[in-house]
């Protein structure tokens, strides 16, 4: 416990507690924390878009190649952010697989922007959501959809009216876990997106830039994610402790 509570409070210890309210009114600060906020939650966005729909194919569709699929889907959870940054670039950069596509025939570009922020961010948090939700679907009792089905609802209605309010607890679980795993996004960012004030500069890449100049900003930087992270670890609590029950 003193291995994992100590590094912690000493973030508390030595953070500049008189100085705080300036240092969090600071222009780049707050450029940092829109951006990272703003980028956050569309990425997260995109998870649900894309990481429902998948979570429901691995819980409810039996196929060739499931477990491949599924394994394939934690992938970014063991994977090294950075390396997820350079598959990122061999694949949407400028000399991408599919980058260079998008950039000859719509003149678009994702790396080192704002939308390579959100891709990279999106393709680190999905896990995060998918298997939330891939729980959930599991968990929930499949007599109400088949009932809704014999009641002639299509598949698109019973997902909708039927399956979807069943595991709304799992996907809000999910999507805030994947918003905090977004938030906190360092490795792909970086390497995908770069770190440029004001456009791809996110909180994690201040709190790398300021150290190196200002620790003291670090530290309040660092405060601002501390706090996210509890304030999370709070709103899932009984969800943890229910299923750990």
């Amino acid at each position: 416990m003193a291995f994992l509570v100590l590094p912690l409070a000493g973030l508390l210890v030595r953070a500049p507690w008189s100085t705080l309210p300036q240092r969090l009114s600071e222009p780049q600060v707050l450029e940092a924390l829109r951006l990272s906020l703003i980028t956050a939650s569309v990425a997260t966005a995109v998870c649900l878009v894309l990481g429902v729909p998948l979570a429901w194919l691995l819980a409810r569709t039996d196929f060739p190649g499931r477990r491949l699929l599924r394994a394939l889907v934690t992938v970014p959870l063991v994977l090294p952010p950075v390396v997820g940054g350079v598959a990122l670039l061999l694949v949407l950069g400028g000399r991408g697989l599919v980058g260079q596509w998008l950039e000859s025939a719509f003149g678009f570009s994702l790396p080192f922007t704002t939308a390579g922020v959100v891709v990279a961010e999106a393709f680190v948090a999905m896990p995060f959501l998918v298997i939330a939700v891939e729980g959930a679907l599991r968990a929930a009792d499949v007599r109400y959809e088949e009932a809704a089905a014999t009641l002639g609802a299509s598949r698109f209605t019973v997902f909708r009216r039927v399956t979807l309010p069943l595991v709304a607890p799992g996907v809000l679980a999910g999507a805030v876990l994947c918003w905090a795993r977004a938030l906190g996004e360092f490795g792909a960012t970086i390497t995908f997106a770069g770190n440029f004030p004001g456009r791809t500069q996110t909180m994690p890449l201040a709190v790398y830039l300021a150290l190196e100049t200002e620790p003291e900003a670090a530290i309040v930087l660092s405060l601002v994610l501390l706090a996210v992270s509890v304030l999370i670890l709070v709103a899932l609590r009984d969800r943890w402790v229910g299923a750990a029950a």
